[in-house]
């Protein structure tokens, strides 16, 4: 078992989906307009979250499966924005940048995890949307669990403010860089370029600006002998990055879209697969939104309730 590789997580399937207008701006990854009709963008969306879920499942992971019915809440697929949880006990709900992103919290979802795992305590921060302070979850930051780190690619949606209190909150050490695509535009989330595994990370380093800091973020992850895999601008925009590691009966996965498996090299399947067995999965239509399967799950990093003893 792996502290880092959650064994059960939550994924939200929508019956309307459609890239967000008001994320459009920052987020470079997404499609600036799908020419599909929204009743047959909607249906596709659902079949690749429906197709997530079964091969995760099939692989031994528990899923909560969430359905979404309503039409104002375009990203409600990427639920790892809002909410995180964490060993011992403990829950974060995060702020939100975009106004019609902030409804995607669900107390449904919080209920669920209390009823069915050890939850300590919620630390609620989507009060800080009020001063314009935001922190979008396991979006803006890319955890590492094991050596308490959080990463975060500078920007308005990885505010320090709030940033310093989770990790004060939290026990992580804040580690913070500028980074940018091929183009100058900055990263909108840290986890479209670099994932955190037991024994390895991706990483689009070149696109962390200063090369002193880009040295010391590949020391950094490369802690506890962890090997640093280093994805080129393309693979990063291909979702490589957007990739999430998982914990199966008597295996870790390294759970990613097909189009990210498609983009990696033979020797970089090679070396995630000395630890991990790849498992992509189709879903175009939510990559359209500017986010890939990591974005699409929220792990559950808390120990589980013992089940009801019948009478």
């Amino acid at each position: 078992m792996s502290a880092q590789a959650p064994s059960a997580v939550i994924l939200v399937r929508p019956r309307r989906f459609t890239p967000n207008p008001a994320t459009a701006a920052d987020n470079t990854f997404q499609a600036t307009q799908a020419s599909t009709r929204p009743e047959l963008l909607a249906a596709a969306a659902y079949k690749e979250v429906t197709a997530l879920a079964e091969a995760l499942e099939g692989a031994g992971i528990t899923v909560h499966m969430f359905d979404d019915h309503e039409h104002t809440r375009p990203d409600s697929v990427f639920p790892n924005n809002w909410l995180s949880t964490h060993a011992g006990g403990h829950v974060a709900v995060f702020p939100m940048y975009a106004p019609n992103r902030r409804h995607e919290r669900r107390t449904d979802v919080l209920e669920l995890l209390k009823n069915r795992y050890r939850v300590q305590d919620v630390i609620d921060y989507s009060g800080l949307e009020q001063d314009q302070v935001f922190l979008e979850g396991t979006g803006a930051m890319v955890l590492d669990h094991v050596d308490k780190v959080a990463y975060a690619a500078r920007s308005h949606r990885a505010d320090p403010v709030a940033l310093e209190r989770f990790c004060t909150n939290f026990g992580y050490e804040p580690m913070v860089f500028d980074a940018a695509d091929s183009s100058g535009a900055a990263v909108y989330h840290t986890n479209v370029m670099m994932s955190v595994a037991t024994e390895f990370a991706l990483v689009g380093l070149d696109m962390i600006k200063s090369t002193i800091r880009r040295r010391e973020v590949a020391e950094r992850l490369a802690t506890r002998g962890r090997d640093v895999i280093t994805l080129t601008n393309h693979q990063v925009h291909e979702f490589a990055g957007n990739a999430i590691e998982l914990q199966a009966p008597g295996q870790r996965l390294l759970a990613l879209s097909r189009r990210a498996f498609a983009s990696l090299t033979t020797s970089q399947k090679d070396l995630i697969q000395q630890s991990c067995t790849l498992l992509p999965v189709d879903v175009p239509t939510i990559e359209l939104a500017g986010g890939s399967v990591r974005c699409m799950i929220a792990g559950i990093h808390l120990s589980p309730r013992p089940a009801p003893v019948a009478v």
